[in-house]
């Protein structure tokens, strides 16, 4: 077998496990707290910046277009999880933030979320983990470089 070949291989299972492991998450979030993915990974990225992010940052830290997070940002603030705050000096800009009842769910939501992380990852002990995410890092830093530089050069 061609190194080629091992390495689209290795990325056929990559996929494969990484998709299983989605659709589980999906379900469980749709029948456990009634809510999406995309939903938890918007309260997700809020939850790390408390004093909130704008759309644009949002959408940055999310990889999506701003359409899709402001669909998101508008029903989450239709149940008061999160709240829309004006950014001082700037009228056209506002600032999206969990409101006390969005980091309590978030909160509950996210356990959860690790809870079924570790039940279908336990063949995986805590080295192994460790070992892995690691070398996927290193990979995806690898990966971002040279795509900077594939970028410069054109």
């Amino acid at each position: 077998m061609t190194q080629a070949k091992d390495r689209v291989r290795l990325w056929l299972r990559l996929l494969k496990v990484v998709r299983g492991i989605e659709s589980d998450l999906r379900e469980n979030l749709r029948r456990d707290h009634n809510t999406t993915l995309p939903r938890f990974d918007v309260m997700s990225a809020l939850s790390r910046h408390p004093d909130g992010l704008k759309m644009s940052q949002l959408s940055g830290v999310l990889r999506v277009s701003n359409g899709n997070v402001t669909g998101i940002a508008d029903r989450l603030s239709d149940e008061g999880l999160v709240e829309r705050v004006a950014v001082p000096g700037d009228r056209r800009a506002i600032v999206l933030r969990l409101t006390a009842a969005g980091i309590s769910e978030f909160e509950t939501q996210a356990q959860a979320h690790e809870n079924w992380i570790n039940e279908r990852l336990s063949g995986v002990s805590p080295e192994e983990a460790r070992a892995m995410a690691a070398r996927l890092q290193a990979f995806a830093e690898a990966s971002e470089s040279s795509k900077k530089e594939d970028d410069h050069a054109q």
